[in-house]
């Protein structure tokens, strides 16, 4: 199988990327910068988003596509520019995957367009799964509808599309190490109220199930990327403090992480309680599906 990843140097795209190529499957990569990267046998990367550069051109017989580009939502203060950014570099990027889809023939049999499960919007008591309707409209629910919106015209093209609603995703980097260091430090404890949910994956749950959204073609729409049991912010502090046999007692008020991290602090304070329900209809086993095994493989 011929896979073509955007992002494929990010967290989750490298993860993928070994992912499939451990299976035996070609990845093209496509970068900003192919020259500052080395091909092998089983990955090769062309150029795209830059000037008069048709990345078409260069694949042939494409099975699938996986768009993971975007801006990072963890790094930096959401000052107006940066909101801008985390929006517009989501916006542009599927934006160049539909319209290297319409060029392509023939068409890969799937997209798989990131996503997150801040589409449902915030809340401590509702639940939600892949049949749950929003109508949030805070700025990560609203740039998610209109990045979705944008990759759903790839089932116009008649290109399966799946929209992964990523959860936190636990690994060794992204934004979970940054978590961890203050529990490393002995200043671990509850962050706001505690009450908020954390819809979590492990990353090898995250990467195969994208995979599995690749080669099962019921499986359709939005597909949260989840564990299926989400857990309260206290009792996952907790249990990270437990694996790592350290104390677990600050409390850090939540008018103190407004005030350092501002309209960010919502990634902190606020959550939803999310379920993979689609990906338990269709018989996804999970390796990690409880946060104990998930802490422990990655702690160590």
């Amino acid at each position: 199988m011929h896979v073509v990843i955007t992002g494929g140097s990010g967290f989750v795209g490298q993860a993928l990327t070994h992912l499939l190529t451990q299976k035996g499957h070609r990845v093209t990569i496509l970068t900003r910068l192919p020259n500052h990267k080395t091909t092998s046998e089983f990955v090769h990367y062309v150029d795209w988003l830059s000037a008069d550069h048709q990345p078409e051109n260069e694949l042939k017989d494409v099975d699938a596509m996986v768009n993971l580009a975007g801006e990072s939502i963890n790094s930096g203060r959401w000052t107006q520019s940066k909101k801008e950014a985390i929006l517009n570099s989501r916006i542009t990027a599927t934006k160049e995957v539909i319209r290297i889809l319409r060029h392509l023939h023939p068409k890969p049999k799937v997209l798989v367009n990131a996503s997150g499960v801040s589409y449902y919007g915030m809340s401590d008591f509702k639940t939600f799964n892949e049949s749950s309707k929003s109508d949030a409209n805070d700025f990560l629910a609203s740039a998610v509808k209109l990045w979705e919106k944008e990759g759903a015209m790839a089932k116009e093209l008649g290109v399966r599309t799946v929209f992964a609603r990523f959860g936190i995703i636990l690994g060794q980097e992204g934004a979970f190490p940054r978590m961890v260091l203050t529990y490393k430090l002995g200043i671990g404890g509850t962050i706001g109220s505690g009450m908020q949910w954390n819809s979590w994956v492990h990353i090898q749950d995250a990467v195969e199930m994208v995979y599995f959204a690749i080669i099962n073609p019921e499986v359709d729409g939005p597909l949260n990327v989840t564990s299926p049991h989400p857990i309260r912010m206290s009792s996952f502090g907790q249990s990270i403090a437990d694996v790592l046999h350290r104390p677990y007692w600050l409390h850090v008020p939540g008018v103190v992480v407004k005030v350092v991290l501002g309209e960010m602090s919502q990634l902190v304070l606020k959550g939803q309680r999310v379920l993979p329900q689609k990906a338990l209809n269709h018989n996804y086993s999970f390796q990690f599906p409880d946060v104990k095994s998930a802490l422990s493989d990655i702690l160590g």
